[in-house]
């Protein structure tokens, strides 16, 4: 539909740099980073669905968390890795269309899901006898579904409303993957309607996501100090990684979409965008898993690591 109402079929995107050497020195760094994060993400949701003591509802929504990850990054990764190593940093309008409605899609969805994670440990705080109960297998499920589906209405939005635009150039953004805001801005059409619905729809489904995983730690934190039992400590404990990931992941969001992107900021921008869209998903299972001994135990078994076992 778009690709009927715009003069141009390929979109440049801002290189990383124009120096060659630095290039494949970049591409070499971000393809092990995108290769670790694959694969520690992988790891963590092998173990989640392999280890019988894992199958609890915190590791079903890590295990999810590590799915979104997994997905995000491959979004982005692999064709920048493309273009540094060609050089060419160009995409057709139809693919940038397409990254740009899944950048939406699981950035969106993993906003979603850190609330419902924090839902749970609000559950195993506040109510540890009800567990269970609260958070049975049935609950879980729908809690996931209702994540990944309901994350898909913000990019069905935008892109409904980018049908109206006209898009006849420059076709170059100021990014190394393709994004709303700078596809907005390469149109020659009138975008105050498309700029609104981003607002009304951005901030409505943001401010939610925020309260939503920021309000059961503040009811969960305020129960702790007026004499919570001492048995609850460590599952107190574990919000510490999840809190860790949230305030990483909001940080990014903060910066990449409500500091002015001026030439002042254009490189400070970039490089954060770089770290949320590359780092992050690699941060995220190593909190996790640094963290967390029901992991490293799971994982120690899986490749048959017993410390209390000598080689003769």
């Amino acid at each position: 539909m778009i690709k009927n109402q715009t003069t141009i079929s390929r979109v440049f995107l801002m290189s990383l740099s124009d120096n060659q050497k630095i290039s494949y020195l970049l591409f070499i760094i971000f393809l092990l980073i995108y290769m670790m994060t694959f694969l520690t993400n992988f790891l963590i949701l092998l173990l989640v669905l392999t280890c019988a003591h894992l199958h609890t509802p915190m590791y079903f929504f890590l295990g999810n968390l590590a799915f979104l990850d997994m997905s995000y990054s491959s979004v982005t990764a692999p064709r920048m890795l493309r273009h540094l190593a060609t050089q060419h940093w160009s995409i057709s309008f139809p693919e940038c269309i397409a990254q740009m409605f899944f950048v939406i899609y699981f950035g969106t969805s993993e906003a979603f899901l850190l609330s419902s994670m924090s839902y749970d440990r609000y559950v195993a705080i506040c109510r540890p006898l009800h567990y269970s109960q609260v958070m049975s297998w049935g609950t879980c499920t729908q809690m996931v579904s209702l994540v990944w589906s309901s994350a898909f209405f913000a990019p069905f939005m935008y892109i409904f409303f980018l049908r109206r635009l006209t898009f006849c150039g420059p076709n170059f953004i100021h990014n190394f993957f393709c994004d709303l805001p700078h596809l907005l801005q390469i149109s020659c059409s009138d975008t105050s309607i498309n700029v609104l619905v981003v607002i009304v729809v951005g901030s409505l489904l943001s401010v939610a996501a925020f309260v939503a995983t920021f309000y059961p730690y503040a009811v969960a934190y305020r129960q702790y100090r007026q004499g919570t039992p001492l048995g609850k400590r460590k599952a107190f404990s574990t919000c510490t990684s999840h809190l860790i990931v949230v305030f990483v992941y909001y940080a990014s969001i903060t910066f990449i979409y409500l500091v002015p992107n001026t030439s002042n900021l254009l490189t400070l921008n970039q490089v954060v965008t770089v770290i949320y869209a590359l780092i992050t998903p690699l941060l995220n299972p190593l909190i996790y898993s640094l963290r967390n001994k029901d992991l490293k135990v799971a994982l120690r078994r899986t490749l048959h690591i017993d410390g209390t076992r000598r080689s003769t």
